[in-house]
């Protein structure tokens, strides 16, 4: 099966109705990638929740160490892994209230896709999250 993701505008329809995105992997350090797009995500507006069982907070949101701790719904899943582990967090993702799951740019996995699909779930694959909300302007 090849990775299809939904098409911009309909990416951008989803960002326009996210509220609350979890970011599985960011990091506390203002270097990493991962701040860099969540921390521009929670200035235009979003609320990011910290998943990271190696640090206690991050953008001044305490950080939770796994998605299964967060309680109520989640918008979107951004996930900031390698394309190996992207599997492991989709059938975590698949046990909590969550709507989309979101591998960040360059990350890819054929496995956790069908999984997610075969489900129902919106999976978008390989793209910055930061870059489509620029381009959707949401």
């Amino acid at each position: 099966m090849t990775i299809e993701n939904p098409s911009r505008n309909e990416i951008g329809m989803i960002l326009k109705k996210a509220k609350r995105i979890a970011v599985v992997g960011l990091s506390n350090n203002p270097e990493r990638t991962s701040y860099q797009v969540s921390e521009a995500m929670q200035k235009a507006g979003y609320e990011i929740i910290p998943v990271n069982p190696t640090i206690e907070s991050a953008l001044g949101v305490k950080a939770f160490a796994s998605l299964k701790e967060i309680e109520g719904h989640v918008d979107i899943v951004n996930v900031f892994r390698r394309s190996e582990q992207l599997f492991d967090v989709a059938k975590e993702f698949d046990e909590i209230d969550a709507d989309i799951y979101w591998a960040q740019l360059g990350l890819e996995n054929e496995e956790a896709y069908e999984f997610l699909k075969s489900k129902g779930y919106t999976v978008i694959m390989n793209r910055c999250i930061k870059v489509e909300h620029a381009i959707s302007k949401a």
